[in-house]
């Protein structure tokens, strides 16, 4: 479940990275408990929701005819490229159209999206994503490329696990697109602003990571999404 240090990627093998794969290297039982905890979790889920699975792609083509699922080139675990499965929520081509992170009203959201974007509901898609191993229920958000592209050393150490569906960083954070509604420059503040902070939260839990203190992070973020405050 971790490779060994002379087989990381080379941008990844850097003195800022070692004390993290040191950290997981002891822990190669607990990432084996998370991976099957992730696999046999994913399929079962599969199976009750495929019915409200199938209900939003029915309403999200109906809205505008569009296609059902958003598939942006996200990167996850040792920098590998994958396409994430959403629900989209924004109108065709809104990656054409403005920045890869998304602010308060965004004008590209649809009104299905809005209402799937509330529950988080445009995610439950990435169960796919999950089965198949690019991603785990807890994790690092999966970042669009460009943004991976600017990285600091000390944040590859995020990419020796899973990008997640949730984590702490996202549930301190669910109201990230109305931080950066108040700009015009999205990209930069994100970057300079957003993501340092992000990322002090994805490297402290890489630090901690414990297979009970991921359950205990799934718990929150369904406390999150009814409404607890966690800041």
């Amino acid at each position: 479940m971790l490779r060994h240090w002379e087989d990381l990627p080379a941008f990844m093998k850097n003195e800022k990275v070692k004390p993290y794969w040191d950290i997981l290297n002891k822990k190669r039982g607990q990432l084996f408990l998370k991976r099957v905890f992730d696999l046999v979790c994913a399929l079962i889920l599969l199976v009750f929701l495929s019915v409200p699975m199938a209900l939003i792609a029915f309403l999200i083509k109906c809205e505008d005819r569009g296609p059902v699922f958003y598939r942006q080139l996200r990167v996850t675990k040792y920098g590998k490229q994958f396409r994430i499965h959403k629900f989209r929520t924004m109108v065709v081509n809104a990656d054409k159209i403005g920045s890869a992170v998304t602010v308060g009203e965004d004008p590209r959201i649809t009104k299905m999206g809005k209402k799937l974007r509330k529950l988080r509901l445009d995610e439950l898609p990435q169960i796919f994503d999950v089965i198949c191993g690019d991603m785990s229920f807890v994790g690092t958000r999966p970042e669009a490329v460009k943004y991976v592209e600017k990285y600091k050393d000390e944040y590859y150490a995020t990419l020796l696990m899973p990008a997640g569906i949730t984590s702490e960083a996202s549930i301190r954070f669910k109201d990230e697109d109305k931080l950066l509604s108040a700009t015009q420059d999205v990209d930069s503040v994100y970057l300079e602003k957003v993501l340092p902070k992000k990322m002090e939260w994805n490297l402290e839990s890489v630090r901690r990571f414990r297979f009970l203190r991921e359950i205990l992070t799934i718990f929150r973020t369904v406390y999150a999404v009814l409404g607890k405050n966690y800041n």
